[in-house]
């Protein structure tokens, strides 16, 4: 297994995971009403998976839907990671947000 095919992996059913407990999960709903955003909740949940599913379709079809659906979901964790800092979440509790920024802002450079 290659580098770019684990990260791809990695994103993308951390993704498609994250985004199904986004719409689904009770806590997720409690989470975006105190980062003062409950009205995203779904639609982040919903790009979530696009982006999760475009990065493991794209892998295998078109280098195009995985450049496009990394760069999407980076844009995306870059907002998360600025709206965690926001709301004083403070680094440790951004972290994740920030990491799958970086991870999907590389793996844009990969299918590039």
């Amino acid at each position: 297994m290659t580098l770019l095919s684990s990260l791809t992996f990695l994103s993308g059913f951390c993704f498609i995971y994250y985004g199904i407990n986004c719409i689904i999960s009770k806590q997720m709903k409690s989470e975006f009403k105190r980062f003062g955003i409950p009205q995203f909740r779904v639609l982040t949940g919903i790009l979530q998976l696009i982006g999760g599913t475009g990065l493991i379709v794209g892998f295998f079809f078109s280098p195009i839907i995985a450049y496009l659906a990394a760069l999407g979901l980076a844009v995306l964790m870059f907002m998360g990671f600025i709206t965690r800092l926001k709301i004083k979440d403070g680094m440790l509790a951004s972290t994740p947000a920030l990491f799958f920024a970086l991870l999907n802002t590389y793996l844009t450079f990969l299918y590039a």
